[in-house]
C-alpha cells in the first residue's frame, strides 16, 4: 500500500504542480497549454467570467501550484490536500453541471484526493474532532466535561 501511495501521490502532485503553473502563466500571456479553439459556449462563458475579475484564474493556478508541490514533495502533504480540496470540488461540480466531457477525469482526481486523505488520516485527527481543544484549556480540567 506505501508504494501505492507514494506512486499515486508523486502523480496527483505532479498533476496538479504543471496544470497550478499553467494557470500562473496564463495569467501573465504565457501559458504552456492554451485552451483549444472549440470550447462550448457555457466553458467559455464561464472562464471569461473568471479571467475578468482579474484575481480568480491566477489565484485558482497559485493555489493548484503551492498543493501541488506540497503533495508532490512530499512535505506538508496534509496542507496540500488541504488546499486542494477545494479547487477539486469545483473541477467535479464544473464537469458535473458545465461541461460533462471531463467527468470521468474529475472522478478519478476525487479518488486519488481521498485515498491520500485516507492514507494521512492521522494528520487530520485534529480538524475532524467533534470538540476541538483550545489552547488556554489545556491541562486544566473543563467544566462542561
Amino acid at each position: 500500500m506505501r508504494i501505492a501511495a507514494t506512486i499515486v501521490r508523486v502523480v496527483f502532485g505532479l498533476m496538479f504542480t504543471v496544470f497550478g503553473l499553467n494557470g500562473v502563466l496564463t495569467a501573465f500571456g504565457k501559458p504552456v497549454f492554451p485552451p483549444p479553439p472549440d470550447l462550448p459556449e457555457a466553458v467559455t462563458a464561464f472562464f471569461t467570467a473568471m479571467a475578468n475579475t482579474k484575481y480568480m484564474l491566477p489565484m485558482i493556478g497559485a493555489t493548484q501550484f503551492v498543493g501541488g508541490l506540497l503533495v508532490l514533495v512530499g512535505r506538508f502533504v496534509p496542507l496540500g490536500l488541504t488546499l486542494l480540496a477545494p479547487v477539486i470540488v469545483n473541477i467535479v461540480l464544473f464537469h458535473h453541471f458545465v461541461d460533462q466531457d471531463g467527468l470521468a477525469i474529475a472522478y478519478v482526481v476525487l479518488v486519488m484526493e481521498l485515498f491520500l486523505a485516507w492514507e494521512y488520516a492521522p494528520a487530520f485527527r485534529g480538524v475532524l474532532a467533534a470538540r476541538g481543544a483550545r489552547r488556554w484549556n489545556r491541562g486544566r480540567a473543563s467544566r462542561n466535561a
